[in-house]
């Protein structure tokens, strides 16, 4: 089952997701846990045009679903709280936030964007209630389950924390998604088969693959510059024969969202492929078939 077809499923119907910026920052960014945020962020890789955070929830989903008007007949959509940690606020914010949300006429749920060390009980407690009516989805930025990675990274979180959020959320009924990056520094690919193969065994029911993308004026692209970090210079192909291997370690029941992620190509230093996620998908196909 794809994507697609597992959210028409869960709503009865086709259903597209509207990126939200709610203003919110990160808690390695504003100095609760550190400063600078992951070396290789820039959240303006996957920001739509129409997310714009001096707007409030509402106005960005009407301009959102003006976005998206005419690719299906009866459109219905999800809130997706996107940018940066979603869930970084207070909670009397928050609630605030996504019931504004699920208060705009044709939203059927929420996908929440957030950081396994920024959830919470109460919070949960909450997000279960919207889910016996509503569809909500939680996608937990778990990256990898190594730690040596996310300490040179500057996640500021470790993996037990991924795996407790991990364990939580699903406790609470709550659909769990876990966001995983292919090609962190010093990662061989027997440590990303490693990170699937856990995370496999766990309830997660949805991953979002993304390749590492250096993007210019990040920390990143500063150590790759100067030589103090290296990362992988792949081709699409290679990526792709990666990332058929680690689909053999996933359940036949998990859903893949999508294995590799687009970004403005004046941002990107590598790698510069300029693939979209459909084009890329043939390419994976292809090896399948071989």
């Amino acid at each position: 089952m794809d994507y697609a077809e597992f959210l028409a499923r869960r709503v009865g119907g086709k259903v597209q997701k509207i990126a939200i910026d709610a203003g919110m920052t990160c808690p390695n960014r504003d100095g609760t846990l550190g400063w600078g945020g992951c070396t290789y962020c820039d959240n303006r890789a996957f920001n739509p045009p129409y997310c714009n955070p001096s707007m409030s929830v509402a106005q960005q989903l009407e301009q959102g679903k003006h976005f998206f008007a005419g690719k299906y007949r009866q459109m219905r959509f999800l809130a997706y709280f996107q940018a940066y940690t979603s869930t970084h606020a207070d909670f009397a914010r928050l609630r605030a936030l996504y019931d504004e949300a699920l208060a705009v006429d044709g939203v059927v749920g929420l996908v929440i964007a957030t950081r396994p060390d920024c959830v919470n009980s109460s919070l949960l407690d909450y997000l279960q209630e919207v889910n016996r009516t509503r569809l909500v989805i939680v996608e937990l930025g778990v990256e990898t389950v190594h730690d040596r990675t996310l300490r040179m990274v500057n996640r500021c979180h470790d993996w037990a924390t991924s795996l407790a959020a991990i364990e939580l959320t699903a406790q609470h009924g709550i659909t769990v998604g876990a966001h995983l990056i292919l090609g962190l520094p010093g990662e061989s690919d027997e440590d990303m088969c490693a990170t699937v193969r856990l995370i496999a065994q766990l309830p997660v029911t949805l991953v979002k693959f993304h390749q590492l993308q250096v993007f210019k004026g990040t920390v990143l692209a500063r150590q790759v510059a100067s030589g103090e970090v290296a990362v992988r210079d792949w081709t699409a192909e290679q990526y792709a024969a990666v990332c058929a291997r680690l689909a053999s370690c996933l359940r036949h029941d998990m859903v893949v969202e999508r294995w590799v992620a687009q970004a403005p190509p004046g941002m990107v230093v590598t790698p510069r492929w300029g693939l979209k996620p459909a084009e890329f998908q043939q390419l994976l196909n292809a090896l399948a078939i071989k």
